[in-house]
């Protein structure tokens, strides 16, 4: 695999992505040929917000090839909390180790941490904005069961708008053949212009369409896969905003009675209450076996990133001076020291960062 850091899925090419998931498989049938991948190597965790899968399948991950993991899983408890920028945090880690796994609650930021890292950087989730080893963990699980990632009809449900696991899925499923999304959420919640532009450009031009409803009801029994995701408390501004969204959408038994028996429901948890407790136990429910196959796609990463060279030391980046993206919730309004990258996608400028129109 060529590419160094895992910020995006669109970071690597579909055959970059087929190899990774051979590896995976190989990995899962028999992981004790892998125990020894990465011994003597050092995976660096900054989780700089609340996880339970991804922060724990990357330490199993790291710990099951063979190395050892350092870092932190609470920014009190290290010198962010006096103070230290992203850039000084970043530089002072990956000294220490080979490969840098990052979760941030603000946008950008894992691509920021790749500019000062001196070993590869991976995106664990930033924000409400992508969460690129969540989509490798839902890709290989679609692979699994349908054998195929073309040709789906997909649909996606709850908070489209901070979802950073939709995100990312469906930016990476638009760049396969003839997929159909349906996209079911409430108008509040509906997905981020910076993805449909995605999909009205990637996605037609590979034959795919998508369509947006408001019920699950009509459009359960078309769905080839369902992907369930919970309304996130933790990206409202306020409580009683939460309190008008959730609960909207409950995926009940008598609703799974409208799908086809052969399909699929994914989550890429944690659930709260948009699955009901009967619903675990229905056979086509599939999400606690796509959070074990995030450990063997995670182990498959790793296993390609550590044999990456060390970079020396990091460019001297000029320093911004005016705000040049207008999301309050980009990296680059919060550590100011960053430098105006931006980019143009489908003919519209874009930030680097977060992805949102520079207008």
């Amino acid at each position: 695999m060529d590419i160094r850091n895992l910020i995006d899925f669109n970071d690597m090419s579909l055959s970059e992505w087929d190899e990774l998931y051979k590896l995976a498989c190989r990995i899962k049938r028999s992981p004790a040929e892998f125990r020894d991948t990465c011994r003597g190597k050092i995976m660096a965790t900054l989780f700089y917000e609340p996880s339970t899968r991804t922060q724990m399948s990357f330490q199993t991950a790291m710990m099951r090839l063979g190395g050892k993991v350092i870092g932190f899983s609470d920014p009190n408890a290290s010198s962010v909390s006096k103070g230290e920028t992203l850039r000084d945090t970043v530089k002072i880690v990956t000294a220490y180790s080979d490969v840098l796994v990052i979760r941030n609650p603000i946008e950008g930021a894992a691509y920021a941490a790749s500019l000062y890292s001196r070993v590869p950087v991976v995106n664990a989730g930033d924000g409400g904005h992508l969460h690129p080893t969540q989509t490798l963990t839902d890709l290989m699980t679609i692979n699994e069961l349908k054998g195929r990632t073309d040709g789906l009809t997909v649909g996606c449900c709850g908070d489209l708008l901070n979802g950073r696991t939709v995100h990312s899925l469906l930016r990476a499923m638009a760049r396969f053949k003839n997929n159909r999304f349906v996209l079911i959420s409430t108008p509040e919640l509906s997905l981020p212009d910076y993805v449909i532009s995605e999909l009205n450009a990637v996605g037609v031009e590979n034959g795919n369409s998508f369509v947006k409803v408001s019920t699950l009801e009509e459009c359960i029994s078309e769905l080839d896969i369902l992907y369930m995701t919970r309304i996130q408390r933790e990206r409202f501004h306020s409580q009683e905003e939460y309190a008008r969204q959730s609960g909207v959408y409950r995926l009940t038994a008598d609703k799974m009675k409208l799908a086809k028996p052969d399909m699929a429901v994914l989550h890429p948890l944690p659930k709260v209450d948009e699955i009901d407790y009967e619903v675990d136990d229905d056979p086509r429910t599939m999400y606690f076996e796509q959070a074990e196959n995030g450990m063997y796609i995670r182990m498959a990463l790793i296993a390609q990133l550590c044999a990456k060279e060390r970079t020396g030391r990091a460019p001297a980046y000029p320093i911004q001076t005016e705000p040049f993206c207008h999301n309050p919730r980009c990296i680059s309004n919060h550590e100011k020291y960053l430098p105006k990258l931006t980019k143009i996608v489908g003919g519209e400028e874009r930030c680097c960062y977060c992805d949102a129109a520079i207008k």
